[in-house]
């Protein structure tokens, strides 16, 4: 059987302290795979440090995490892509069973689930419960919880990766590949694995506020791409009641009276009840728009080809799904 390319993928922005370690760990644990770092604008010399260390260095002009995947996932050409931030914080050694569980299972998606080690501190102050409220939110949304949906480290199948439209900017990235994979019932998989502290003199690029203000919007604008119906559905039943409970005077004045007194209000209830059916016919028109392009995503994922089922497993015999002690969740 032919072994399977697999091609770590790390996008990296002034990760100068710890870019050589995550090379070396990644070309130890995964050594038939190609490590590709995509520096981001770095001032620091963090390309030069990861050529020097064995990888393969390219650059990203643009800023962003989401730019910089979009790339990395257009260019490289594998059959497993592992995609892991450059900042040492994830477990190397356990990109070989997320691999494994990827090839013998035929997934498209492996999530790293977040198990935090070291003295408490691996995770910012508010982002533990930001993660997971957004990953509630994502469940009542989509309908389907992923247990850390902001997890920088995952392997991907090339079909998912070929077929993937990605359209971030910067860390709302994971948000997206989440939302994909649920939407489009994609078989997906979750490992726990540990997740340290940033070493000493690396610090972190994200932004509580502002970039979980730019996860919450893509949140909202990727629901409303993908089930527009709801979306504006919601906000046809808001206007309607609206309309209902300020016109509903109005109109039992007139049978009482024959007059309308509160004529401004007739107009603004009046006004509600038009947006509520406007609406709802954009929701109507922009569900069948939304099914077409989930079926030309559809086609992009059957055109990308098949995964490399067959391939021999980077770490041993392939694991059969009912032994899968260390999976969160089963195939989706």
């Amino acid at each position: 059987m032919t072994p399977p390319r697999i091609a770590v993928l790390v996008p990296c922005r002034n990760e100068a302290a710890t870019v050589v370690k995550v090379v070396a760990d990644f070309r130890a644990a995964l050594p038939q795979s190609t490590v590709y770092v995509y520096d981001n604008g770095s001032t620091d010399g963090t390309g030069a440090l990861a050529r020097r260390a064995g990888a393969v260095v390219r650059t990203e002009s643009r800023p962003g995490k989401g730019g910089v995947v979009r790339r990395m996932l257009g260019e490289i050409d594998a059959d497993v892509y592992v995609i892991v931030d450059g900042d040492a914080t994830y477990d190397a050694a356990s990109a070989p069973r997320m691999v494994d569980e990827l090839i013998a299972n035929d997934l498209d998606m492996v999530t790293a689930v977040r198990d935090e080690r070291g003295a408490g501190a691996a995770y910012r102050r508010g982002h533990r419960f930001g993660n997971r409220a957004f990953n509630a939110l994502l469940g009542g949304l989509f309908g389907s919880r992923p247990s850390d949906m902001l997890s920088g480290f995952r392997a991907l199948s090339r079909r998912f990766a070929k077929s993937f439209p990605a359209s971030s900017r910067g860390f709302e990235i994971e948000t997206e590949l989440t939302i994909h994979a649920l939407e489009q019932r994609l078989p997906t998989g979750e490992l726990r694995t540990p997740y340290f502290e940033r070493p000493a003199g690396s610090q972190s690029k994200l932004s509580t506020y502002r970039d979980g203000m730019r996860i919450l919007w893509m949140t909202a604008m990727l629901y409303r791409d993908e089930r527009p119906l709801a979306f504006f559905g919601a906000f046809s039943f808001m206007f309607g009641v609206l309309g209902l409970i300020l016109g509903g005077s109005v109109v039992i004045e007139y049978m009482e009276t024959r007059l309308v007194p509160r004529f401004p209000t007739a107009i603004l209830a009046t006004g509600l009840m038009l947006l509520s059916f406007l609406a709802l016919g954009c929701g109507l028109i922009l569900h069948n728009v939304a099914r077409g392009q989930r079926e030309m995503k559809r086609l992009a994922y059957l055109a990308a080809g098949t995964n490399a089922a067959a391939a021999t497993p980077v770490s041993g015999p392939p694991i059969p799904a009912a032994r899968q002690v260390d999976r969160l969740d089963t195939v989706r």
